[in-house]
């Protein structure tokens, strides 16, 4: 195991096996592909063939070191092929069954101190390695989809791991451009551990009917800057696999949120696996292809528009960040707005705070200073509700606390006209509790924006079960002439978003907790290997560990799931006043300001 792994063998040629025996190639190992398929290997090298003369298009590579890449690629159909490799990757499908006759099959080819990687995902490595003839030399090495692209290799070792087989293919990964993260054998490893809860809970969501495809890939890639939304993903993991990793990480955790939903069965057993068999949540225009088509579930763009009531005036009260980012939008999208805060300073402060939001746009020359100034002028402060009665639309964007923001809509239910829309910004509380302090409830809604407003395009718009068709009408088309993305939810703790990322965020406190992994990986395993802008422990240190702590007890009381109650470690820090940035210190310190 001292000697440099010059010679790899990838066993397995599907997706995952051809952009690694691509990556290994470029980096200048003699990569041996082994596939019982024939067409398989004949895939794998038109892959190569035609993604190194991308390279060469690009002027990335010249032609003749594309044809030393393509030289060091040869293919066969038997496991004997991989007696002189150094290192063997498998990546048969997911089954311990087809792993283990691999494994057997190589205990016979292999020199005792060739190391054998199985790329899995949702197996026990220990379980692996302990049918292995040489249990030492058996790792994990789970490489992310695009190979290519993703940074992220996650290596995993059994208690009967090597620390020299560990070492070397440590090595390896750095020789090939990647972050390696060293992780512990427990199903989902770090990376798909978390992911794969999420999309889980998104189909769930979806299969409850409780927003469309379409919405909640929408909320999760505008609300968390997410690369693509968790059924689109689902469809490019393959609606299969996911399964099966799910049912390897329930038969340990026995976390309900990790047991399939039953619409990924119901998907798998009827061969709709995803991009791959061209149908899956999206319906494909062919088998393998990425271009969604039309289908029967496709929402229809005249049913966005229409039927809803004039809105020429907005009221906005609070005056906090939130409500003067909520008042510059509608500014800025020309309509007039009362901002209204508990007195008149308040208000003129505020305001004040918009015009210099609007001073940073013109000097990055976003917009101009002609339009800044009617911005402005569109916006009156005032220091009473009152000035809400002749609005069209209220939105209230004050404390997140229920009685608050009840007795401010028994009192907009005095003010404003009849008529009016009288919308709520609330994040976690009940829009119906807000209704019904009025004596209209069917003019009451969700609007949530997303901090800071300006920047976000998302807004969920909460619907109750009194509220009126023309009023979601009407707040569907005001979010699309503020340009902003609507998306449709019921009423229910967390809407979209909240309720697919604070678990996911939960989940990753419980693995620091546990002493699986730690922030620095665990951050860096969903940025490089899931896509995120941010890891779990920096969100959570900007949010505001009060903030995530109140947020997941509300969806704890919300759903009654104990997989849903919030780790103790978060508990802890909150009672001990480590907040996050804005005290200096939540999962990590920060430099006082």
């Amino acid at each position: 195991m001292d000697t440099p792994l010059s010679t790899i063998a990838v066993v397995g040629l599907g997706t995952m096996g051809k952009g690694i025996a691509d990556v290994l190639a470029r980096a200048g190992r003699e990569v041996i592909g082994i596939d019982i398929s024939e067409a398989a290997a004949i895939q794998a090298v038109a892959a190569l063939e035609a993604s190194t003369a991308r390279a060469v298009a690009r002027e990335r590579i010249t032609e003749e070191e594309r044809q030393d890449v393509l030289a060091r690629f040869r293919t066969y159909s038997d496991l004997q092929a991989a007696a002189d490799a150094d290192l063997v990757i498998e990546v048969v499908p997911e089954s311990y069954e087809a792993k283990q006759e691999v494994f057997r099959a190589l205990d016979a080819v292999l020199r005792p101190d060739a190391i054998i990687a199985t790329g899995t995902n949702a197996l026990s490595v220990t379980r692996l390695a302990a049918d292995s003839a040489h249990p030492e030399r058996v790792l994990g090495l789970h490489f992310f989809t695009p190979v290519q692209a993703m940074k992220l290799v996650e290596i995993v070792s059994s208690v009967l791991t090597a620390p020299q087989a560990v070492e070397a293919v440590t090595a390896l990964a750095h020789d090939l451009g990647k972050e390696p993260v060293a992780v512990g054998d427990r199903p989902g490893f770090v990376a798909d551990g978390l992911l794969f809860g999420y999309l889980n809970q998104a189909a769930a969501m979806y299969e409850a009917k409780y927003a469309s495809r379409e919405d909640i890939d929408a909320a999760m890639k505008l609300g968390c800057g997410l690369p693509m939304g968790p059924l689109e993903l689902l469809d490019l993991i393959g609606i299969d696999t996911a399964r099966t990793v799910l049912e390897a990480m329930y038969s340990e955790s026995r976390d309900r949120l990790h047991a399939p939903a039953p619409i990924l069965k119901q998907l798998s057993e009827a061969g709709l696996t995803g991009r791959k068999s061209g149908r899956g949540f999206y319906t494909y225009d062919a088998a393998g292809s990425a271009t969604v088509v039309r289908d029967a579930l496709t929402p229809l763009e005249s049913a966005a528009t229409g039927g809803g009531r004039e809105v020429r005036s907005v009221g906005v009260a609070g005056s906090g960040t939130m409500a003067s980012g909520i008042a510059e939008v509608f500014a800025k999208a020309g309509y007039e707005v009362v901002l209204s805060a508990r007195s008149q300073e308040k208000a003129d402060t505020a305001k004040a705070r918009i015009a210099k939001s609007l001073a940073r746009s013109v000097d990055k020359g976003r917009m101009t200073g002609e339009a800044r100034d009617e911005t402005l002028a569109r916006i009156t402060p005032a220091g009473s509700l009152d000035a809400f009665a002749a609005v069209d639309l209220a939105v209230e964007a004050v404390a997140e606390d229920l009685a608050i923001k009840q007795e401010l809509f028994a009192r907009l239910d005095k003010i404003c006209k009849q008529g009016a829309v009288l919308a709520t910004t609330t994040s976690s509380l009940p829009v119906v509790a807000c209704a019904r302090a009025t004596s209209r409830p069917q003019d009451v809604i969700g609007m949530h924006f997303f901090n800071p407003a300006p920047a976000m395009k998302l807004v969920e718009i909460v619907r109750t079960v009194l509220t009126a068709d023309d009023v979601h009408a009407t707040v569907r088309e005001v979010t699309t002439k503020i340009r902003k993305h609507p998306v449709d939810c019921g009423d229910r703790a967390g809407f979209i978003v909240n309720a697919l990322l604070f678990p996911y965020l939960n989940n990753a406190i419980k693995m620091v907790q546990e002493h699986y992994a730690t922030l620095d990986d665990i951050d860096a395993a969903m940025k490089l290997g899931g896509g995120y802008p941010m890891g779990p422990f920096e969100l959570l240190d900007v949010v505001g560990l009060d903030v995530s702590l109140a947020i997941e007890q509300v969806l704890h009381r919300e759903f009654r799931d104990p997989g849903l109650a919030p780790a103790p470690l978060l508990e802890h820090l909150v009672a001990a006043g480590c907040l996050g940035r804005k005290t200096g210190r939540g999962f990590r310190e920060y430099a006082r300001r």
